[in-house]
Formats: C-alpha cells, sequence, structure tokens
C-alpha cells in the first residue's frame, strides 16, 4: 500500500481537484476507463511513456479503495 500511497495527488489546482497520478494531468478516472476499454497495462503504457505501471496499480488500488468506502487519506 505505502508504494502506491505518494502516486495519487488531489491538488484543487490540477483537473479541478480529482485524484490524478503524481501531480500530472492524468486523472485516475482515465487510467480506469482506459482498463475498461479493453487496454493492457502494457498498451497503455506503450502510448503514454509518461506513466509507470506502478502509477496504473495505484489507480487500481484507489478505485478499489473509493468502492470500499474508504478514501486515500484514510489509508495514508
Amino acid at each position: 500500500m505505502d508504494k502506491f500511497k505518494n502516486r495519487i495527488t488531489i491538488d484543487p489546482e490540477i483537473c479541478h481537484g480529482k485524484p490524478c497520478i503524481r501531480g500530472m494531468r492524468w486523472p485516475v478516472e482515465v487510467i480506469i476507463d482506459m482498463l475498461g476499454s479493453g487496454m493492457s497495462i502494457e498498451q497503455i503504457l506503450e502510448d503514454h511513456n509518461e506513466l509507470e505501471k506502478e502509477d496504473i496499480l495505484a489507480s487500481l488500488n484507489f478505485a478499489k479503495l473509493y468502492l470500499s468506502g474508504h478514501t486515500i487519506i484514510d489509508v495514508a
């Protein structure tokens, strides 16, 4: 969990405060959408070299926490 905790950032100045990857303009919801559309982790990384595998895994972990009723702040 600790290795993913710092990969998701929330900043009101970036993407209207949506959870994003490492302060970049990559909302978690976009990562989840790419996975949901059938893209593999490898395809995402190939198309977007600024992302890392751990970013995608952190997005999935964030979504799991959110759906379970927890937030990233709860586990920080």
